[in-house]
């Protein structure tokens, strides 16, 4: 079954399955979307409720209360795609050290939600999602949903990791730049545990406007480039 838009539809039990979760305890507070009601009232999930779940995960291990997480949720852009969600996913993970962890190929396959070719981990690790080494796979596993949707992204392999590097190379000077900003703005003898404070409550304001500021800005060189009006 599909939902609206053509995408495969999961029960909830399917969609718990995949995203490792409850989905009802997260439904009830209110920080995932209801479903599409289908036939016999079964309600039928999308990717955007996959990714938003994925989200929730990745905000609660970076010690978000559900509280602060449903705050953050309320204050994203609308109508944002499962895409959209990856990328704030990544964005967030990337705000702690990376921690990478050794997983088989099953279990790999299982958080990907898909089976995976070798030419989809030369991508992946290519990505730096996964490293591959002695036959064994380490994961970054904050980066494992954006890596998959970038699959099936209809550029050349090539195109993609220049992509990649731009984006990197603009991320570093931005970071650069806003840690000077914080280093001006707690001086030099705040303690590192009131730094690590700061850095948690900026963490979300900066995850939303890279977010919404990117969005914008894409589209406004699209515009262009289409010479839209």
């Amino acid at each position: 079954m599909t939902t609206d838009t053509g995408e495969p539809a999961l029960t909830v039990d399917e969609l718990a399955a995949r995203a490792g979760v409850t989905v009802r305890f997260y439904s009830a507070r209110g920080l995932l979307p209801p479903p599409e009601i289908g036939p016999r009232r079964v309600g039928r999930y999308s990717r955007e409720h996959l990714a938003r779940l994925a989200l929730i995960e990745e905000l609660q291990r970076r010690g978000m209360t559900l509280a602060a997480i449903e705050r953050h949720l309320t204050q994203l852009p609308p109508g944002l795609s499962a895409h959209d969600l990856a990328i704030h996913r990544a964005v967030v993970a990337s705000w702690a050290p990376a921690a990478t962890e050794e997983v088989g190929r099953e279990e790999l396959e299982r958080r990907a939600g898909r089976a995976l070719g070798e030419e989809d981990l030369d991508r992946l690790a290519a990505l730096g999602v996964v490293e591959r080494a002695d036959g064994r796979l380490r994961l970054d596993p904050g980066l494992l949903r954006l890596g998959v949707e970038l699959l099936d992204v209809p550029l050349a392999h090539e195109t993609i990791l220049a992509a990649r590097t731009v984006l990197l190379e603009h991320s570093r000077a931005a970071a650069h730049e806003l840690s000077a900003l914080l280093r001006e703005a707690v001086g030099e003898r705040e303690s590192v545990a009131a730094v690590k404070s700061l850095s948690a409550h900026m963490q979300p304001l900066v995850v939303q406007a890279l977010l919404t500021t990117f969005q914008r800005s894409l589209k406004e060189e699209l515009r262009e480039w289409l010479k839209e009006p």
